[in-house]
């Protein structure tokens, strides 16, 4: 976010704390409204689908992004509640999970097979192998 939207975030935050207090019950609502927008979010993109036949399509792609962006705007707002520095929190963990993702080249992908019940197992190649003989099963270990 730009530093003028914190501006703005911070404007709201003080706002709702002058209407509602700043103790552990107004926190708690906020959290509580966060969950809400979440939902609203559920509710627009099923609303796009037209998964309620009784319904029909009710929502644009541009009210998913609408709800999308209030779930955006209510976390800045309660993260206030959390950190003094809700920007510089928000960019640090940007790093963090950025760092964590977007290594070069990325971890191998596990690859997996199907059970005769339709469930993922993890592949032969990422059980316990022989170092001697690659592709085989380590001494007490069983493939399969």
């Amino acid at each position: 976010m730009t530093p003028d939207q914190w501006a703005t975030i911070r404007r709201l935050v003080e706002w709702l704390d002058s209407a509602n207090g700043d103790g552990e019950q107004e926190t708690a609502m906020r959290l509580m409204k966060l969950a809400e927008e979440s939902g609203e979010v559920m509710q627009a993109y099923i609303g796009t689908t037209g998964q309620n036949p009784r319904k029909g399509r009710t929502h644009t792609s541009a009210d998913v992004a609408a709800e999308l962006c209030d779930v955006i705007l209510t976390a800045a707002v309660a993260l206030h509640r959390f950190t003094g520095d809700p920007a510089a929190a928000l960019d640090a963990r940007i790093g963090e999970v950025a760092r964590r993702s977007l290594v070069p080249h990325g971890p191998e992908p596990v690859q997996t097979a199907r059970d005769p019940h339709g469930q993922h197992q993890p592949h032969e190649a990422n059980e316990a192998q022989s170092p001697d003989e690659p592709g085989r099963p380590r001494s007490g270990t069983t493939a399969g």
